[in-house]
């Protein structure tokens, strides 16, 4: 491919995302002018949502990239698809009371799900007060500007477990998670995705690491949509999931879906080839199609490639990489 032809194309790329973002700037609505002050004050400090979700897309497109005019063009294509800026609504219905030995405490049944059309493929997770808190605690560490009108349910000395209490808290972090997303740096921020994210992977791997593959799975294949939604500006943040549900489906004898899960990961690595899991998720590959009687010489001339270019290490395969997730 020569440089013109290249140049051409990422001009084309730029341009598109400029006529895209052109038309994302609205007017404000009756809804957006009755906000509350906490809404208003944040509103100041947010940027076109749109535009700087398009902006992450092409962030990681090399300008060296060594993909043919065609591939650049069916790439920006994909990226802007995807790139539409997501919408997430919380919904909190019930909340139920735990006691364990010694302990009691109330969790919140919080549903995850996209705006604008019907979704089945919502996310369900729980999370108890002292979860928000320290939620709450490392925003403020992070973003104390963004934060400082950004109200915070205060526990009570008595009371707690009244009914009247219950339900205020359920609308207060109603309220609380939708004000967070609606500021791009903490929706963005891995505080405010570890929290809707991270006890469930930590379980996931635990299950992993202990040859439970089946409930793993079960758990990565319900959190990995929560996590495409929420770092749609950030495609190799999920590859580690991605590989994890690889290796349990590979391990449960599935090749053909081990393989499915792999070639996502793998076109989120395309401008990627330094992360950790590129090479041991090649070789995995490889092993696969060979398996399924698919193309391995395309993935091996890869692997051939980036050996030649890069001085031998020792590489962890996948397996071992998934395991080591999580353990802290």
């Amino acid at each position: 491919m020569d440089q013109a032809s290249h140049d051409t194309a990422e001009r084309e790329l730029l341009e598109a995302v400029s006529t895209i973002t052109t038309f994302s700037i609205t007017d404000p609505t009756d809804e957006e002018q009755n906000k509350p002050k906490a809404e208003i004050s944040c509103q100041g400090r947010k940027e076109n949502p749109e535009k700087d979700q398009l902006q992450d897309c092409i962030a990681s497109l090399s300008p060296n990239s060594s993909m043919t005019t065609k591939e650049l063009q069916e790439y920006w294509r994909n990226e802007k698809r995807k790139c539409r800026q997501v919408k997430l609504l919380f919904e909190i219905p019930s909340t139920r009371i735990v006691e364990h030995h010694f302990s009691k405490y109330v969790t919140y049944k919080i549903i995850i799900l996209q705006t604008g059309s019907f979704d089945s493929n919502k996310s369900v997770i729980e999370r108890r007060y002292s979860d928000f808190e320290k939620l709450h605690r490392n925003l403020l560490e992070e973003f104390s500007e963004e934060m400082e009108d950004v109200t915070f349910p205060k526990k009570a000395l008595t009371g707690n477990f009244t009914e009247e209490i219950i339900n205020e808290r359920k609308l207060a972090f109603k309220d609380y998670l939708r004000l967070l997303y609606s500021m791009k740096y903490i929706r963005r921020s891995k505080k405010f995705i570890d929290f809707l994210t991270r006890p469930e992977l930590r379980e996931a791997y635990s299950c992993l690491r202990g040859g439970q593959y089946t409930k793993a799975l079960e758990i990565l294949l319900e959190v990995i949509g929560l996590q495409e939604r929420l770092t749609r500006g950030n495609p190799g943040s999920i590859v580690p999931t991605l590989c994890a549900i690889v290796v349990c489906h590979k391990d449960l004898e599935n090749p053909a879906s081990a393989f499915e899960y792999g070639e996502k990961a793998l076109s989120r690595l395309h401008v990627h080839t330094s992360h950790k899991y590129y090479i041991p998720l090649l070789e995995t590959m490889i092993t696969l199609a060979y398996e399924l009687g698919k193309d391995f010489l395309s993935l091996q001339e890869k692997l051939e490639e980036w050996k030649a270019k890069k001085d031998p290490v020792r590489v962890f395969t996948l397996k071992e990489l998934a395991v080591r997730e999580y353990i802290q």
